[in-house]
This record gives C-alpha cells, structure tokens and sequence, in this order.
C-alpha cells in the first residue's frame, strides 16, 4: 500500500511540472500579455497545487499546514490575477 501512495505522489508530482511548463510555453507567443499572464498565473497555481497534493500523499502528518498553504495559494492567486487585469486597464485621458 505504501509504494502505491508513493507511487501516486509520484504522478502528482509529474502534473505538477508539467502544469509549469504548459503555462510558461505561451510566453514565447504572440499574443497579448494579459493572455500570457493569465495562462502563467493558471496553470502555476494548478501545477503547485497539483505538488501540494503530492506532498499531503507522502507527508499525511502535516495535512493541516498542506491544506492551508493549499488555501492560501488558491486565494493569493486569484486575487493576484485580479489585481493585475486592474492594473492593466487603460486610464480614462
């Protein structure tokens, strides 16, 4: 049982990287940078979230610190993108 919980960790661990280097390809794109921002800020927050996961696997000891951190990132995230799509707006002349 230990080696198939290791195993899955594993796997989340994987999507993690994977998620980071999904939304860091974009970057190198011809689109806007609100569209790059976005597709970075996403699908970051869905690889280290993806890593927590993992780790709450390996370590279930810690799942109180795991799932807040796994709060906290969710909600710095979002407030982060819309903190950036605001300051992004163009000012009224």
């Amino acid at each position: 049982m230990e080696q198939l919980i290791e195993g899955v960790s594993y796997v989340f661990f994987a999507i993690g990287v994977l998620f980071w280097l999904w939304g860091t390809a974009p970057l190198l794109g011809d689109r806007s940078i609100l569209f790059k921002l976005h597709s970075l800020s996403v699908s970051d927050t869905l690889g280290s979230m993806s890593i927590m996961i993992g780790l709450l696997l390996r370590i279930p000891r810690e799942w109180p610190l795991l799932v807040l951190a796994l709060i906290s990132l969710a909600i710095w995230n979002t407030t982060l993108g819309y903190v950036l799509a605001f300051c992004s707006r163009r000012k009224p002349l």
